[in-house]
């Protein structure tokens, strides 16, 4: 069993170049604690950034590894470089359909 989020973020107008060059440093930061990127998709009409992780296990054991990534020095390495221009954040676990 995989569970999978969605995370998908609003973007300041204007600022979608300085997300978009500091995202590939999370990835593998991620990775190293057994998450999967899906995709990652820029709309730069609508100033969205919209991207889905993988991870095994249920719900449950993903909130827990992702707890535990979340303290991590390595993760907090990456967000030292953050260009903070997140407005909202839209985030949801969700399941295939078709």
């Amino acid at each position: 069993m995989t569970t999978v989020q969605l995370r998908r973020y609003d973007v300041e107008p204007g600022r979608m170049a300085d997300f978009l060059a500091w995202f590939p440093t999370l990835a593998p930061v991620r990775a190293e604690y057994g998450f999967r990127l899906l995709f990652a998709y820029a709309d730069d009409v609508n100033d969205t950034f919209t991207w889905a992780v993988e991870h095994d296990g249920d719900e449950a054991q993903f909130r827990e590894v992702e707890a535990t990534y979340n303290a991590s020095p390595e993760r907090a390495a990456v967000f030292e470089t953050f260009p903070a221009c997140i407005t909202t954040m839209q985030i949801g676990f969700v399941r295939p359909v078709l």
